[in-house]
């Protein structure tokens, strides 16, 4: 009778005990998740994936994907910036398609299929996290492997990702982990620098002391002119700063990061020409200036001199000034596009346009009569042609600098 009552008491405990080992077997083999950050604009992407990425997945037991369009949905650009950020995935690295494989494989960009193929099939003990990067959509010539240890490497797109692997177990133990792909030291004061000589505006300039000496005019007391300017400097700001915005947005979307901070970087060179052609020939045609139709509309704004329209007439001239040097902004939002995180590039962007209203700062400040006022106005009529001369070479030189440093 005991002996039937311990079986009776045994067998469902055998049963959970079967059941709990059979779920654990379950759990292990289950592959890994399988996340896909794309746009959904991009039909290239998506061809690529579903043709080249899905069938090798399928093969190796991975047949549960998770699409999400970071583009159209600003929670999934966040979660990638974060999910990449915890990796340790460098801004350099990062592409317009990222797939991670679990935690052990990344793919950025359009890898070559035998590559993922050979990652799929390689043992555990290969690698602990592997990433390959491609960025280009055609017309590629290699693409960058790294095991987030010591330097990438980069090999012809038909080499095999056994070459990189081979000398992972060779010299391995002697690379330290996670050592920064770029040094990021030089983008912050490239950011500033620029922001700075993107802010020496003659255009910028000429509308800031006409107000001022329109203030005077009607003689508004010190305080009150110091408290519109600044008013009128902020909403320069928050419109530039909001065009920095759209343009990082547009950037994003056209997935080719570096392309367009090229772009940028030769319309800073070619800008630069024309402020140089403004110092040498100014009689020729072709000027960087606020539009003339613009002029009327502001200085009517400034007239009215009130906090309200100190901050339209800011705005407007923010706007306005942005064909005079959005050049330089362009190329800079396209290299924050490709060097850093989304919420970093927010960042540099905010310090950019500080150092852009920074000139407009130093004359607020320095103008403390009207006695002032006057030779300062002289003086900025008078070195027009110096200060285009000066920001035209620097416009070149900048352009330079981030097409053969940065880009």
């Amino acid at each position: 009778m005991i002996s039937m009552l311990r079986r009776v008491l045994l067998l469902p405990v055998l049963v959970l005990l079967t059941l709990a080992l059979q779920a654990t077997g379950v759990r292990a083999s289950s592959p890994a998740p399988v996340t896909v950050y794309y746009n959904r604009a991009c039909g290239d992407c998506l061809h690529y994936v579903k043709e080249t990425v899905v069938p090798l997945l399928n093969d190796a037991g991975y047949t549960d994907l998770v699409y999400k369009d970071y583009i159209n949905e600003p929670a999934n650009r966040s979660e990638l910036v974060a999910h990449s950020d915890a990796l340790g995935v460098p801004p350099a690295l990062q592409s317009h398609l990222t797939i991670f494989v679990g935690e052990r494989i990344v793919l950025e960009g359009h890898v070559p299929g035998q590559v993922v193929a050979d990652l799929l099939a390689a043992p555990a003990d290969a690698f602990d996290r592997m990433l390959v990067y491609q960025d280009k959509m055609s017309g590629a010539t290699g693409y960058t492997a790294w095991a987030f240890r010591g330097e990438p490497q980069t090999y012809p797109l038909d080499a095999p990702i056994g070459e990189y692997l081979a000398s992972l177990r060779e010299h391995g133990e002697h690379l330290s982990p996670a050592v920064p792909i770029e040094s990021e030291r030089a983008l912050l004061p490239l950011v500033l620098v620029t922001g700075f000589l993107d802010g020496l505006n003659p255009c910028a300039f000429a509308v800031l002391l006409f107000f001022i000496a329109f203030l005077f005019t009607v003689r508004r007391t010190f305080a009150s002119i110091w408290a519109m300017g600044l008013i009128y400097i902020a909403a320069i700001y928050l419109a530039y700063f909001l065009i920095g915005l759209g343009l990082m947005q547009a950037v994003l979307f056209t997935n080719d990061h570096h392309l367009m901070a090229k772009i940028g970087s030769w319309l800073v060179i070619i800008l630069g020409l024309v402020n140089l052609k403004d110092y040498f020939f100014p009689q020729l045609p072709v000027h960087l200036r606020i539009p003339t139709i613009a002029h009327g509309t502001i200085e009517d704004w400034l007239k009215r001199a009130t906090f309200p329209a100190a901050a339209v007439g800011g705005f407007l001239v923010g706007l306005c000034t942005f064909p005079c040097s959005g050049s330089i902004y362009v190329a800079i939002v396209g290299l924050l596009a490709a060097r850093t995180t989304y919420w970093q590039g927010m960042g540099y962007l905010g310090l950019y346009n500080l150092a852009f209203v920074l000139p407009l700062f130093i004359i607020l400040a320095g103008i403390g009569n009207r006695r002032v006022m006057h030779r300062v106005r002289m003086v900025e009529q008078s070195s027009r042609r110096w200060v285009r001369l000066v920001t035209g070479l620097g416009m070149i030189a900048i352009g330079a600098v981030i097409l053969i440093w940065f880009v």
